[in-house]
């Protein structure tokens, strides 16, 4: 998923444009007030090491294209959009260190592999809040697995096009030999997100910023 310089064949300046904003919204936005909390600094960290450990088992499916599981719906799972965000531009900021460039394409990658996987977890999530019961179930199912793998699923759909557009490979081309790759992805990306989710809401729901275990264990 994290493109490398030599696909980008030319000069684009709206990413950088378009991560500036989003990135200025984020720091504006996000509630750091919990920083203060015990050890929420730590297991962001954590998590961040964790994605990181992630981004690096990877496999090539053509020059300059990889797969591996993103990580971003448990980071929004865990800590709201705004420190996912966050945490996915440090983890995009130390692969690239890791892989010894990527500095030309990390705007288009902060967006790619950022903004848009946590748009979609986190839309996923309020639309589960707005029309489905609080139950744990249903956090468990559509907000952990479902999300997940949707969410990948989306992220491969812009890639694609993104890549398509930039003149990268012809949008026939990552259509048959790309795209397929992602849906199969979803999949992995969904059980390793709800297996960690499950574990996390039964041992330290604490940690797991989105969920409340008032309102969908008590009474149920």
């Amino acid at each position: 998923m994290n493109i490398p310089d030599s696909l980008i064949l030319v000069n684009y300046d709206w990413p950088w444009l378009v991560l500036a904003v989003v990135l200025g919204w984020a720091i504006w936005a996000a509630p750091w007030r919990v920083l203060r909390m015990p050890n929420i600094l730590n297991i962001m960290m954590a998590a961040c090491v964790l994605v990181l450990a992630f981004w690096q088992i990877k496999a090539g499916i053509r020059p300059g294209l990889n797969l591996h599981i993103l990580g971003a719906t448990l980071l929004t799972l865990l800590f709201g959009p705004w420190f996912a965000l966050l945490g996915l531009l440090l983890v995009l900021l130390l692969a690239s260190a890791w892989d010894g460039g990527g500095w030309h394409a990390f705007a288009l990658n902060a967006l790619l592999m950022g903004v848009v996987p946590v748009m979609v977890s986190w839309s996923v999530y309020r639309l589960t809040i707005r029309f489905l019961p609080a139950h744990f179930f249903v956090y468990i199912f559509i907000n952990g697995f479902i999300s997940a793998g949707l969410t990948v699923a989306l992220t491969g759909v812009v890639a694609t096009f993104a890549l398509a557009e930039m003149g990268a490979y012809t949008l026939t081309d990552l259509a048959h030999t790309y795209l397929p790759y992602y849906l199969l992805m979803a999949w992995s990306e969904a059980v390793t997100t709800g297996m960690l989710i499950t574990i996390l809401v039964v041992y330290r729901p604490l940690w797991v910023a989105t969920f409340d275990d008032k309102l969908y264990i008590h009474d149920k």
